[in-house]
């Protein structure tokens, strides 16, 4: 037998070496163990104290529009419920239909101090036909809606008509030549353009904005002949006659505006669109600061200073808390994905 120099077997030599290697990996694995227990009470303790500096909401459009309305009202909410010395932050990351400010609240540091005010447009529409860095579901920790709107379709007076019906008549007439503007491309306003396109079987040109509060400023101006906007938005310049409100995108008549017809009612059903907005974090943020946060997320959604401030704008939520909101983006990824990748979006 081959031994090694001072005479012990080389299998033996061998044998303690895996004996000494098994020892050091089971006192790495206790190592390991003790660290993970101890980090739980930590973590718990750090979640108790959170907030401990400023906590920033990435609100991913333009400010004015209902993305920004529901990021600040969120806002006050939490400021309410954390006490008047936490520091809550807004900030507008307007572009890109809203996947660059989605981005970077996925790709920020997971400590719970960023949140994201996501919408329909980056978390639903455009994941199916745009390359994104973000996995809506996985990479987000839902924390509760805040928004939930239908829209208005409204024209420019001067275009000359009072119905669905006569725009279609006249889009028909003029085929191209009429405009309708988006909050920009692959956004739910955009989708109502080219779903209204397809029911209604017209041409018209799309004209995609920043935003919908751009959009709307230009049709005000009369530099395009309608807009798909959100009621809250279009109720006050119809009401003062600077447009005309032809009919609205919901399941529903708004309680804004009553007297106005559904699309269904018109006779397209399939043009039903809502804009939505919820509050999300990164789900790699320690769990339990997810927890605090879908907690004080529940507070500021029943809070009745809350919902006083969603009615005015028309917003009634349902159901409220995190695993509802996390229902409701599986529903609606589920029911938008097969429309927008058979739909063409131009």
């Amino acid at each position: 037998m081959r031994t090694r120099r001072g005479g012990r077997p080389r299998w033996r030599l061998y044998a303690d070496m895996e004996t000494q290697v098994r020892s050091q990996i089971k006192l790495w694995n206790v190592v390991a163990l003790v660290a993970m227990l101890a980090a739980v009470p930590m973590s718990a303790a750090v979640a108790q104290d959170y907030p401990t500096r400023a906590i920033n909401i990435i609100v991913p459009f333009t400010a004015g529009g209902p993305n920004d309305v529901a990021g600040r009202i969120y806002a006050d909410g939490l400021r309410r419920h954390f006490g008047s010395a936490a520091t809550i932050a807004v900030e507008n990351r307007p572009g890109g239909a809203g996947v660059p400010g989605t981005e970077a609240a996925m790709q920020a540091e997971p400590d719970g101090y960023t949140l994201l005010m996501g919408g329909i447009a980056p978390l639903t529409l455009i994941p199916p036909i745009q390359k994104v860095r973000y996995n809506t579901e996985k990479d987000f920790a839902p924390l509760g809606l805040m928004w939930r709107s239908p829209q208005v379709f409204a024209v420019h007076p001067q275009v000359g008509v009072k119905t669905v019906a006569e725009f279609i008549a006249k889009a028909k007439a003029n085929p191209g030549k009429l405009t309708i503007g988006s909050a920009g491309l692959g956004t739910v306003t955009h989708l109502a353009n080219e779903l209204f396109r397809r029911e209604a079987k017209v041409d018209f040109t799309h004209v995609p904005y920043k935003s919908t509060a751009n959009s709307l400023n230009d049709l005000l101006g009369g530099h395009i002949n309608a807009i798909f906007g959100d009621v809250a938005l279009v109720r006050p310049q119809a009401e003062a006659g600077k447009l005309v409100a032809l009919a609205v995108t919901g399941e529903r008549r708004s309680p804004l505006m009553p007297d106005l017809a559904t699309t269904a009612e018109v006779g397209f059903p399939a043009v039903q669109t809502e804009v939505w907005y919820g509050a999300l974090v990164s789900a790699k943020t320690p769990a339990p600061i997810i927890e605090r946060l879908r907690a004080a997320t529940l507070a500021v959604q029943t809070d009745p200073v809350t919902q006083k401030m969603l009615r005015q704008h028309g917003i009634v939520l349902g159901e409220p808390g995190a695993a509802a909101f996390a229902k409701f983006v599986r529903q609606e990824i589920e029911r938008w994905t097969p429309i927008v990748t058979t739909i063409k979006m131009r």
